[in-house]
């Protein structure tokens, strides 16, 4: 029988922002329920637009579920490197910062499956109001407004991704958010048994790491904001 790992305690919320490393390999050890319960009721004390809630989160621990799920994973991720091959480095990476992380992407890509659970949080969709109904001036931006809704949608299901992101670290698990399934989303939600109107928005392989968190090397705050307007040096730059 595999040997159960406890939580870790609690930490500060800035030590688990400051430290909560995308991770990408996991010990074989099992995630207990109660640990995944504590992740997702975490995930959903995030906001939602209009608090409408409508998420929900698959817990994919099924080792033939999650088999599907890496080969299409696998099968996305050649897109996502040749995108990688065709894109600059990012100036704020040296050589072998980049080396590194398309390392740990790409084994990613091969090792999806080995994860002790997937987590794949959806939405369910919300059928915008009949045009006749709305009043003028909404009509008479109608097209804008679906591009619109479309566009924002991920605002009412990302923020509880990031809670899940910071829920695993205070818990001592590791994960990582990544998208490149929805090229296969069709086939995705195949293997999940999902209902039309719903859609995932990423899967999030979970368990015990064997690699370290933090800390975390980002730009300075300066270099990233400005002032007022595009352009104006926030103070300190």
């Amino acid at each position: 029988m595999a040997e159960q790992i406890s939580p870790s305690p609690d930490i500060g919320l800035f030590e688990a922002m400051y430290s909560a490393r995308s991770l990408r390999r996991f010990k074989p050890e099992p995630v207990p329920d109660e640990v995944i319960a504590r992740v997702i009721d975490a995930a959903i004390r995030a906001s939602s637009g209009g608090n409408t809630q409508h998420w929900s989160f698959i817990v994919v621990r099924d080792a033939e579920k999650r088999r599907q799920l890496g080969a299409l994973y696998r099968k996305a991720s050649d897109y996502t490197a040749a995108v990688y091959a065709g894109r600059p480095r990012p100036d704020h990476l040296t050589q072998a910062q980049y080396d590194r992380f398309l390392a740990g992407s790409g084994f990613l890509w091969d090792h999806m499956a080995d994860a002790p659970v997937i987590l794949v949080p959806c939405l369910t969709k919300r059928e915008p109001p009949e045009r006749a109904s709305l009043p003028d001036v909404v009509q008479a931006r109608y097209a804008d407004h679906l591009a619109n809704v479309q566009r924002i949608s991920g605002s009412s299901i990302y923020p509880a991704i990031q809670n899940i992101i910071l829920a695993c670290r205070a818990l001592g698990l590791g994960t990582v958010i990544t998208t490149n399934h929805i090229l296969y989303e069709n086939e995705v939600k195949a293997v999940l048994g999902m209902p039309d109107n719903a859609a995932t928005f990423a899967l999030m392989p979970i368990g015990y790491p064997t690699g370290k968190y933090g800390p975390l090397t980002r730009k300075p705050v300066a270099e990233v904001t400005y002032a007022d307007s595009w352009g104006t040096a926030w103070p300190g730059k």
